[in-house]
């Protein structure tokens, strides 16, 4: 071992928990995230383990006392920085897991007691060691243009937060990150507009590091998509929300209190150097404009969304999800449907369900930043075409339902829900609501 080691440029020992008893390898779990690689092995109980890192090649080495193998356990594929994993047995009793790297690695491990479905875990997160606190930003516009607005869309759950399931077994990180990239589509394309995916891909983001992200990409508007459930199979319909006022006093307090470390700026001004009174005016100033631009917000969001689908609420409803406590970003967090409704769980499951979504929530984005252009925004400069209102059509001999949709240029599901029809059935001088294409 010493020979092993000797000439090792990065030797990391930690030595966590002791074992009260033998333990198990039961599964080796891999996530794989922009900020860093997360390993987990699930244990049948806690474990004593040594982890250290060697280099050329790359790779950490973890060792477990008194620890075996579960027969017939599969190691999981490469992902991320992790090139491979193998295992072996040591003459000590120890059970050896060496993971190998693609890139050199700062190792952070930590043992998880039973929480819901998993039991005792043994965490290994893996960031680039050569990982810096800069954000990538596109160069600023010229003066003349006007800057882009920047729309940070934040697909809920994800990783090991799998989030809510329908009785066909669609889960919600999956459908919301769809419609949350078909949105983002929508939006890279419009004029003066660029999207921001706070999560591009199955891996998990805590609720503070969403907004930290939107904020450290100086976000105008952020979006948190969502698929809600019940255990009455029959609830339906989307919601929409804003941050609730007592939620928005406790984030206040939260940041009063932490204001002396804190590395965020409100609406641009540092609280570390504001005496107590003057940090909480200027919370309470910011929280309630927040707050105030996100009901705005939402109800335009509403306005395009009633044309896709049933809303539960035709008003923004107000909740205390910390995702929303962004006190210079307007937020709003959106429940799509009931992924728990087998109708709408086969929706939210289909690409043209999902399309339509998106082009609604991109409508209202639209619509709300046409009526409130941020000074020296590109959108500011050139406001968006108000769109046409929605026009009335008197069915004649001859015509088809899809037909008329397709002449409109909307969307025959849309052109249903708009007339509350259940089909294709229509007769001679009915009269449509054709929604705006």
């Amino acid at each position: 071992m010493r020979l092993w080691l000797r000439g090792a440029p990065c030797l990391l020992f930690a030595v966590l928990a002791t074992a009260t008893e033998a333990a198990r390898i039961d599964a080796v779990r891999l996530w794989s995230g922009p900020e860093a690689t997360r390993v987990v092995l699930d244990l049948s109980s806690p474990a004593e383990h040594r982890l250290f890192t060697l280099a050329n090649p790359d790779r950490i080495v973890i060792d477990l006392p008194q620890t075996s193998l579960a027969s017939r356990l599969r190691l999981p594929e490469a992902k991320g920085v992790v090139a491979n994993v193998r295992t072996g047995s040591r003459p000590n009793g120890e059970l050896r897991v060496v993971l190998d790297l693609a890139a050199a690695v700062k190792p952070k491990s930590f043992l998880l007691g039973p929480d819901g479905q998993y039991g005792h875990r043994l965490v290994v997160d893996l960031a680039p060691a050569g990982r810096g606190g800069v954000v990538k930003r596109s160069p600023a516009p010229s003066s003349e243009r006007g800057r882009d607005l920047v729309i940070a869309i934040d697909a809920g759950h994800g990783g090991k937060d799998p989030g809510a399931s329908g009785p066909r077994g669609v889960r919600e990180k999956d459908v919301v990150l769809a419609v949350a990239r078909r949105l983002a589509a929508a939006i890279d394309a419009e004029p003066g507009m660029r999207a921001l995916l706070v999560r591009d891909g199955d891996y998990f983001v805590s609720h503070r590091e969403r907004m930290r992200k939107a904020h450290e990409h100086q976000a105008d508007l952020f979006i948190s998509i969502h698929a809600d459930a019940f255990r009455d199979s029959s609830a339906r319909g989307a919601t929409v929300y804003a941050l609730s006022t007592k939620r928005a006093t406790d984030e206040v307090a939260r940041r009063l209190a932490e204001r002396e470390n804190a590395s965020d700026l409100i609406g641009g001004v540092t609280l570390a150097d504001k005496d107590a009174v003057l940090a909480r005016v200027l919370l309470d100033l910011s929280q309630s404009a927040s707050i105030s631009a996100s009901l705005a917000a939402g109800d335009r969001v509403i306005g395009r969304m009633g044309n896709v689908t049933r809303m539960r609420k035709a008003r923004v409803q107000q909740a205390p999800f910390v995702v929303l406590t962004s006190p210079d970003i307007p937020s709003i967090l959106i429940e799509t449907a009931y992924i728990s409704n087998p109708k709408e769980e086969q929706a939210l499951n289909s690409s043209t369900y999902q399309t339509e979504l998106a082009t609604a929530i991109h409508a209202g984005i639209i619509d709300y930043f046409r009526d409130n252009p941020p000074p020296g925004s590109y959108v500011a400069m050139n406001p968006p075409a108000r769109p046409r209102e929605s026009t009335r059509h008197v069915i004649s001999r001859g015509e088809t339902l899809s037909e008329i949709a397709e002449r409109y240029r909307v969307s025959l599901s849309s052109l249903r829900r708009s007339n509350e029809l259940r089909g294709d059935r229509i007769r001679i001088g009915q009269i449509l609501t054709i929604p705006p294409g």
